[in-house]
C-alpha cells in the first residue's frame, strides 16, 4: 500500500457503528461499479472534530473514475464522496469557530504542518492530507476531522448557495495548478477536455480576465456548455481540422499555455504537441496507473518548453478559493446542471458517464 493509501480502518472511523440507525445513510463504493447505501449511527466528534449535516455533496470526474476502476488511494470499501457543504450538527471539546447551525464549507484534506514538504511549502504533497482525507459527503452525516476544521473549514455566506459552496474543494484544485502555470492577461490559453474539471479552468481563467481561452474536448453538449460558460473558442477535437485550427491560434505560433484536463496519455501527448514554442504544459488530470508520456527531447530542449503537474492543492489555495467563492463573480454555480436525491446516487454517474451533466448536487 502507497504510503499516502487511506486505510479502510481509518475511512470507516468517520462513520462507526453501521447497520444501526435506519434514519443515517452513508453511501459506501464497495467495489468498481457497486454502490451500497448503508445505515449508520452519525458519530459523535471528538475533541476538535465537527459533526457537518451534508446539505448537499457533488459530484467529481474523480468520483467517476473510482466507481469505474477504483482509486489507488482509496481502498475498498471506502465512504464514497468528497465535495460537500453542510449544516453543523455537533461540535466536539475546543471547537469555538464554528457552532450548531452554522452553515459551513471545507476543504476534504488538510496538512500536518510540519512535515518535510510543508516546512518546504509544498503542503499538497503532504502525506497526512491523502491519509487523513475525508470521504463519505454522499451521506447525511459526515464527520470532519480536526485538522480539517483547523485550517480548511470556513463559515458559509448567506448568500452563497450550498451547491456553489461544495465547489470549494475542486476550485482549489484549479487554484493551485493556476499558480503553477501563471497564466498572463495578454496569452491564448488551450484547454484540452470539456469535462467539469476544463469548463472550471475555462471559467477561472475568463474572471482573470485572460485574453484568448479555447476549449478543445468533443460532445455536442459538452462544447455547448463551454461557449455558454464563456470560451472564446470551441474547437471539436474529433473533426480531422481539429489540429489546424489551433495551429492558427495566437497568430500561427499556437497556444501559450495549454491545460490537459482529460486525464488519459493521449491527451498529455496532445497537449506536448500543440504547445508553441516557449510555452507551457499544464498536465493537470490524472492518468491512470501504470502509464507513461513519451517526450521528443529534441522539442523539448530547443522549443524551450515548461511542463508542469499540479496535484491537489495548499491552505493558501484553499483560502483564495472560498474569497472567490465569497465574491460571488465566478459564477461557478453553472458547472452544477443536475440534481438529485442521495437514494438516486446510483443514477448519477450513468448520467456522468453519458456526459448527461457536468457535475450532478447530490442533496440528502
Amino acid at each position: 500500500m502507497s504510503d499516502l493509501a487511506i486505510s479502510p480502518d481509518a475511512c470507516f472511523d468517520q462513520q462507526r457503528d453501521l447497520k444501526a440507525n435506519p434514519s443515517a445513510r452513508q453511501a459506501v463504493l464497495v467495489e468498481p461499479g457497486r454502490l451500497e447505501l448503508r445505515e449508520v449511527v452519525p458519530p459523535r466528534p471528538g475533541p476538535g472534530e465537527i459533526l457537518l449535516r451534508v446539505e448537499c455533496a457533488l459530484s467529481c470526474g474523480t468520483d467517476l473514475k473510482a466507481f469505474r476502476r477504483g482509486h489507488p488511494m482509496w481502498p475498498m470499501p471506502a465512504p464514497f464522496g468528497h465535495e460537500f457543504a453542510g449544516t453543523v450538527a455537533e461540535v466536539g471539546e475546543g471547537v469555538t469557530s464554528f457552532k450548531v447551525g452554522d452553515a459551513l464549507m471545507a476543504a476534504p484534506t488538510a496538512p500536518c504542518g510540519i512535515c518535510f514538504y510543508c516546512r518546504h511549502g509544498q503542503e499538497n504533497l503532504c502525506a497526512d492530507a491523502m491519509r487523513k482525507m475525508v470521504l463519505g459527503g454522499y451521506a447525511d452525516y459526515l464527520l470532519l476531522g480536526a485538522h480539517v476544521v483547523s485550517r480548511n473549514a470556513f463559515h458559509k455566506p448567506p448568500a452563497l448557495p450550498f451547491a456553489e459552496a461544495a465547489l470549494l474543494e475542486p476550485l482549489s484544485c484549479v487554484i493551485h495548478a493556476l499558480a503553477m502555470a501563471q497564466p498572463l492577461p495578454d496569452e491564448t490559453v488551450l484547454i484540452i477536455g470539456a469535462g467539469a474539471f476544463g469548463l472550471l479552468h475555462a471559467v477561472v481563467l475568463k474572471a482573470l480576465d485572460i485574453r484568448e481561452v479555447v476549449v478543445a474536448g468533443h460532445g455536442a453538449q459538452r462544447l455547448q456548455w463551454a461557449g455558454e460558460l464563456g470560451a472564446d473558442r470551441v474547437v471539436d477535437a474529433r473533426t480531422a481540422d481539429a489540429a489546424t485550427v489551433i495551429t492558427t491560434l495566437n497568430g500561427g505560433h499556437g497556444p501559450d499555455l495549454v491545460i490537459e484536463c482529460t486525464g488519459q496519455v493521449a491527451g498529455w501527448a496532445d497537449g506536448f504537441a500543440r504547445v508553441r514554442r516557449g510555452g507551457r504544459v499544464l498536465f493537470f488530470g490524472g492518468c491512470p496507473v501504470n502509464t507513461t508520456l513519451s517526450v521528443d527531447t529534441r522539442r523539448m530542449h530547443y522549443d524551450n518548453l515548461t511542463l508542469l503537474a499540479p496535484f491537489h492543492f495548499r491552505p493558501q489555495d484553499v483560502r483564495k478559493a472560498f474569497e472567490m467563492l465569497r465574491a460571488g463573480r465566478l459564477g461557478v454555480g453553472r458547472l452544477i446542471n443536475a440534481r438529485r436525491r442521495l437514494a438516486q446516487l446510483s443514477d448519477v454517474f450513468e448520467l456522468l458517464a453519458s456526459g448527461g451533466a457536468l457535475k450532478c448536487a447530490v442533496i440528502p
